[in-house]
């Protein structure tokens, strides 16, 4: 068993730090706010750190799951960061959606330090993380992620190495740049359903079962049929991720005109009051056009 510190409590890496707890490794908590860290030791057991790098003292592995760049540097490298408190051979797991830039910036921080450095972006929402059947896609050395599998299969339902630092991230693009997608041709398909005058349910129940059928629909149908949106993956979150794909389409050369078009959508969701909804909100768009 590992010696463990995690950084970030939100709706992900709460659930998540708990898992590592179950399976027997020794935890150590960070969390802005300090809290969240007394609640999770309250109800899982561990320790917490007041700082990313009174945590990680002594680690073998620090994992992260925080909100946006600026926040996975400041965890890192900033004043009282993670990478103050680790030492040589020890691996930082970074489970935040951030761009690839950022990623390479910290592999080379780490690699300078001698910390083995993993992208490992998550997939599955909050009831994923709390179920523990996150799908995990990583970039980095093949000896760091080697060493780290073990641990991060405590709330995993698949891991993968994709490639070398980078590719992870990446990876975690063409996630959100295919949910987009479904999302938005979903919302239509039970828009359509309801101006046509037909039962949702029943045409999902019968479409599901076909070629449309995805995840997006055998979880979020019903919660969009019902307007009820005050869940999941929120709005504010998607278009900071989409804003990443798309400013990285634009370094590569990709193509993205659908993404492009439900990024737009998903602004009119947040000028609608919906930053916090769940990502399904587009169908309330929808709705609400009509």
């Amino acid at each position: 068993m590992a010696k463990i510190a995690f950084l970030g409590l939100g709706v992900m890496g709460y659930p998540m730090a708990g898992h590592l707890t179950k399976a027997g490794h020794e935890v150590t908590v960070y969390n802005r706010t300090a809290a969240k860290s007394e609640a999770w030791v309250k109800e899982f057991g561990g320790a917490m750190g007041l700082t990313p790098a009174e945590a990680a003292q002594g680690a073998d592995f620090v994992m992260a799951c925080v909100g946006n760049d600026d926040d996975l540097r400041g965890v890192c490298t900033g004043p009282d960061g993670a990478f103050q408190g680790m030492t040589r051979g020890a691996t930082f797991v970074d489970h935040t959606t951030v761009s690839a830039k950022v990623t390479s910036e910290l592999y080379a921080a780490g690699k300078d330090l001698g910390i083995a450095f993993v992208d490992a972006p998550i997939s599955g929402g909050q009831a994923g993380a709390e179920n523990g059947v996150l799908s995990v896609m990583c970039g980095g050395d093949a000896a760091a992620y080697d060493a780290a599998e073990p641990i991060i299969d405590a709330y995993a339902r698949i891991c993968r190495r994709i490639g070398n630092s980078g590719a992870g991230q990446m990876t975690k693009m063409c996630n959100q740049i295919a949910i987009a997608g479904l999302v938005q041709g979903l919302s239509e398909a039970l828009h359509f359903a309801n101006k046509a005058g037909l039962d949702g349910r029943a045409v999902v129940e019968v479409i599901s079962q076909g070629a449309a059928g995805s995840w997006q629909m055998a979880n979020r149908y019903e919660t969009m049929i019902d307007d009820h949106f005050e869940h999941g993956f929120a709005v504010d979150w998607m278009r900071k991720d989409l804003d990443i794909c798309l400013s990285t389409a634009n370094e590569t050369g990709a193509s993205l005109p659908v993404t492009a078009l439900v990024d737009q959508f998903y602004k009119d969701v947040q000028n609608m009051g919906g930053g916090r909804w769940d990502t399904s909100s587009l169908f309330k768009r929808l709705q609400n056009l009509s």
